[in-house]
């Protein structure tokens, strides 16, 4: 396993970290299954664990609570917020008044008296930096968090909570969480550079594209991955991009066959192999899903295999942009681009 360092914060993560969205009833796993994917995955090195409060409305979260019961000082815990917690139109968002509530219930849920990272999930355009900022200083201030971050922000808004929080005197933003991998590779275009920029860590999600990269899709074959099932329109290869993406897919499968590699090993490679991202966030759904993640944690990239891929996805290029969730709102509301 390899080790680097979070952003300007100094501590010192692993480059593959474990995700936790499939705990729960998302993933259909049990309590003694996810304690043995955390056992297994902490024996390899890992050492950051990211979870949610919405991941299985909070079930996520339990399981992870109980997974790392007595062991919490050897890990770097993180956890994201804003994201609509039941119906109430109030239990979601930035505003202080929210993420004060939601923060004490994942500490309440994952047995725990802090967080060492705690993320804005998505951007939330009704609520001003300044109050999500001051909020979560004055929580930091509070001892519950070490740090917090933001997950998948378009690069404006990252620039614009950085000056918010110099023009205000606030702590800041110290990672990012975007989406990333070789079918979406829009954020080389303007987040990774902002990221450099401000020094932030980046933890990508998704780098195995959904199951697009994880060796189990290939041309001829039935689709028949977890994901699929709940996320059909995903996965139908008559709509264009997902065609485009199968095909890619095929390409890529050549290069990793000639590399010696296998389609899991080339997609965490090549996206840990930017010098921008610090960890990529694994989200395994079994123990046999973990171990065939873990065979890449020591993946490394030969510039020929780098270029092969630029040359089949081009840098900077999202295969299914429509697909992303850091869109600016007006793109997808007629009404916000409308006199």
């Amino acid at each position: 396993m390899q080790y680097r360092t979070l952003g300007r914060t100094g501590v010192q993560i692993s480059s593959l970290a474990l995700g936790a969205m499939n705990f729960g009833k998302i993933g259909r796993t049990t309590q003694d299954e996810v304690t043995a994917i955390v056992d297994a995955a902490l024996d390899a090195g890992i050492n950051l664990i990211d979870t949610a409060d919405v991941y299985s409305g909070g079930e996520s979260e339990e399981m992870v609570g109980k997974a790392i019961a007595g062991r919490r000082d050897d890990i770097v815990l993180a956890t994201k917020a804003s994201m609509p917690m039941g119906d109430e139109r109030n239990h979601q968002g930035g505003s202080r008044r929210w993420l004060a509530t939601a923060l004490d219930d994942s500490l309440r849920r994952l047995g725990v008296d802090h967080v060492d990272l705690y993320q804005i999930h998505r951007w939330d355009p009704r609520t001003s930096d300044e109050e999500t900022l001051s909020a979560l200083t004055d929580l930091q201030r509070a001892g519950k968090i070490r740090y917090f971050g933001s997950s998948t922000f378009p690069a404006y808004r990252i620039v614009q909570a950085q000056w918010a929080a110099r023009e205000h005197h606030l702590s800041r933003y110290v990672t990012e969480q975007p989406s990333y991998s070789i079918l979406q590779r829009g954020i080389e275009t303007h987040v990774l550079p902002v990221t450099e920029q401000y020094g932030l860590g980046v933890l990508v999600w998704s780098p195995l594209a959904s199951g697009w990269l994880s060796g189990a899709i290939r041309e001829g074959r039935e689709i028949t991955t977890s994901r699929s099932t709940f996320m059909p329109q995903r996965f139908d290869t008559t709509i264009p991009s997902n065609r485009a993406r199968l095909d890619a897919v095929e390409r890529l499968a050549k290069v990793a066959d000639e590399a010696g590699l296998t389609m899991i090993q080339l997609a965490l490679g090549f996206v840990t192999a930017h010098p921008a991202v610090t960890s990529a966030l694994i989200g395994p759904r079994t123990l046999d899903h973990l171990w065939s993640q873990l065979a890449a944690a020591d993946t490394v990239l030969s510039a020929d295999v780098l270029d092969a891929v630029d040359a089949i996805v081009a840098p900077g290029t999202d295969l299914a942009a429509h697909e992303k969730n850091d869109t600016p709102p007006s793109l997808l509301a007629p009404s916000l681009r409308r006199r």
